[in-house]
């Protein structure tokens, strides 16, 4: 018999395994939700449709269906975007899979979150089923299956990004103000920014372009009017963008 070294278990001899039943390992689906984030009058935006389970009626739920068996995982989230909203222009990331046992109430679903922050103005709907529209962040309190847990997560997710790319830069006009520059980071990161920090701060990476102009009909002092130097950003774009507080 093996010698047993101090503190180890007890040595034992042809120990069983559980079987592994491949068919009920086979049962599982996975699924692909989208969640896409919109910016309109100063407010995150989020993209939601009224969920068509009885057992969620008049819940609000994300853009999402199961995987067919013949189906890439890209070619359902293109399938999705365009059945749901009618666009198919909308570049997706994939940011989380979420898979606790009981997340859906008709089976085991394991489901691959994909993540998008779109121009609303640039992106028409142009199918609004089951109530499809924009709601403001903020207010969602109640959703469809684990729907919130992931909204919720894709929020840090967004978060994170702006701070690591001019991710929400496409949210503005090609020609916008420092003031609404502000606001946006503000909005999506959800905290105030001292002013004069935060224009700092973007005038030291040296990709803002005064264009000379200034706002026009405004309820205040017209500011100057910037736009963003994409080119220099992209030959410069290894180089930390905003992964620092303001």
């Amino acid at each position: 018999m093996p010698s047993q070294k101090a503190g180890s278990l007890p040595y034992k001899k042809n120990v069983e395994k559980e079987p592994v039943h491949a068919p009920d390992y086979m049962k599982v689906a996975v699924s692909v939700d989208c969640v896409l984030f919109g910016f309109e009058r100063n407010k995150l935006k989020i993209l939601l449709i009224k969920s068509d389970l009885e057992v969620y009626k008049n819940r609000w739920s994300l853009l999402g269906d199961l995987v067919r068996p013949d189906e890439d995982i890209d070619n359902t989230v293109s399938r999705i975007i365009k059945n749901r909203t009618g666009l198919n222009d909308v570049y997706m990331e994939q940011v989380h899979t979420f898979g606790k046992v009981n997340r859906h109430p008709e089976g085991r679903v394991i489901t691959i979150v994909y993540c998008s922050l779109v121009n609303i103005k640039h992106h028409e709907l142009k199918i609004l089923d089951n109530e499809l529209h924009w709601h403001d962040v903020e207010a969602i309190k109640e959703m469809a299956f684990d729907h919130k847990e992931i909204l919720s997560a894709c929020h840090i997710w967004l978060q994170r990004r702006m701070r690591e790319h001019p991710l929400g830069l496409n949210l503005l006009e090609k020609e916008f103000s420092l003031r609404d520059l502000q606001l946006l980071y503000e909005t999506i990161l959800g905290e105030k920014m001292d002013r004069r920090n935060f224009r700092k701060k973007f005038f030291n990476m040296g990709l803002l372009v005064d264009t000379g102009k200034l706002e026009m009909n405004v309820p205040h002092r017209p500011g100057k009017l910037f736009s963003f130097n994409y080119d220099k950003y992209q030959k410069t774009k290894k180089k930390k963008w905003l992964g620092i507080d303001f």
